[in-house]
């Protein structure tokens, strides 16, 4: 299908960076795209909508005989991870064990994982393990403190002081100085919050989403565009499922009366949050999605992404058995190598976060169909994009580069 005007509505996930970060994002890496395949594009000024909630620009693309119109709604939660951080590094670190215990030994939820996708499993072991590494460093420096001040004949008293200062000291250091390598802390307040929410425990989670359903439903029935797009990047994808149910229970004519509505996750980690033997709620919006007659849902999985799952159903994955009535999602594997240059792809290979977010930069290959700003600008449909990736490829020019090699990045 052609598109000359797109909806495109980006739920935020779990960030406390928000808008500014995002927004700058999209204006470099789409400034990138457009280079890449000769385009000529322009992102207008971020128009912000506190009470709401939202940030909206426009961006205008032109390309060889076509030109495309997307309206980018940002739905914002950034206030709400904000106060999650805020919360003392005691509480984190108690609650970080009393989450894993209930991951881990009573409900299953690592052992799901692990057997659905060990890779995902394993980086979701990083959190518990690298606290309990700095735990122990912060014991052994207190008590090796704690001796010295003793051979040096202070007190008891005096020595445990000694020995405690030090070891918290030691293992607050360890914990801020290396947060901006580990994001240590910042994968605790996620984990607990999913955590919560899957437990229905996130009260302000639920209240924003609930606003943000009315908000979609808002905007696909006022829109002119031929394709509304529904994006969750990593939290974001099961936040983004969470919303898109709720507004077909607001509208359940959603996908008829307007444009065709899509679905696009990216980077997903929906199992965080369905694997829980009491989120029967999320497994319940999964399966409607699933045979949601008038919805498309499409999924891109990374193999090299180890923050979200690969080569899984994310219906079947949950026990959900719907036989031929299921119709989404549609999985499609994206490779970063083949999107990336090898000197880039070289360098950030190991940095988790990094190719977490590989989602949403710019190619720097043609020839591959996978590319985040021509899914929200360029002039094929999601669906086409995904199941004709070489009319996506042909509909580039890939042939129009004569400084790059389409052969090469196939």
């Amino acid at each position: 299908m052609q598109v000359r005007k797109r909806l495109v509505i980006y739920v935020q996930g779990y960030d406390p960076r928000g808008l500014a970060e995002y927004y700058r994002m999209f204006r470099r890496e789409y400034r990138r795209a457009c280079e890449l395949y000769g385009l000529a594009g322009k992102v207008d000024r971020a128009e912000n909508d506190p009470e709401r909630f939202t940030t909206a620009w426009d961006v205008t693309t032109n390309g060889d005989g076509w030109q495309v119109e997307t309206h980018y709604l940002f739905l914002r939660w950034e206030d709400i991870v904000r106060q999650d951080f805020a919360r003392p590094v005691w509480w984190k670190i108690v609650h970080l064990y009393r989450t894993w215990a209930g991951i881990a030994l009573f409900n299953g939820v690592l052992f799901r994982i692990l057997k659905a996708y060990w890779r995902f499993g394993v980086f979701l072991l990083y959190v518990p393990v690298l606290m309990t590494v700095w735990l122990l460093l912060g014991a052994f420096v207190g008590i090796l403190c704690m001796k010295l001040a003793a051979s040096l004949g202070a007190p008891l008293l005096v020595s445990s002081i000694v020995g405690a200062v030090t070891g918290i000291g030691a293992f607050s250091f360890m914990l801020r100085f290396t947060e901006p390598q580990t994001y240590l802390l910042y994968l605790c307040d996620d984990g607990i919050s999913a955590c919560q929410f899957a437990h229905r425990q996130r009260p302000d989670w639920e209240a924003r989403m609930e606003t943000f359903s009315g908000y979609v439903v808002e905007a696909v029935r006022t829109s002119n565009a031929d394709e509304t797009i529904i994006v969750g990047h990593s939290s974001g994808s099961f936040l983004a499922v969470d919303v898109l149910d709720r507004a077909l229970a607001l509208d359940p004519a959603l996908g008829r009366h307007g444009p065709h509505v899509r679905l696009l996750t990216i980077g997903a980690n929906l199992p965080i949050i369905g694997f829980h033997a009491q989120a029967q709620w999320f497994r319940d919006r999964l399966r409607r999605l699933a045979v949601a007659p008038d919805i498309d849902w499409v999924d891109f999985q990374s193999r090299k992404d180890v923050m979200s799952m690969f080569q899984f159903d994310p219906i079947r994955g949950h026990g959900i058995e719907l036989g031929e009535a299921q119709r989404n999602p549609l999985v499609v594997t994206v490779r970063f190598r083949d999107i990336i240059k090898p000197e880039t792809y070289a360098r950030f290979r190991w940095r988790f976060f990094r190719t977490h977010f590989q989602y949403l930069l710019a190619n720097e290959r043609l020839g591959v169909a996978y590319d985040y700003y021509l899914i929200c600008c360029g002039p094929l449909d999601l669906m086409t994009a995904a199941t004709k990736p070489e009319q996506a490829i042909a509909s580039m020019g890939a042939n129009k580069r004569p400084d790059l090699d389409p052969a090469a990045a196939r």
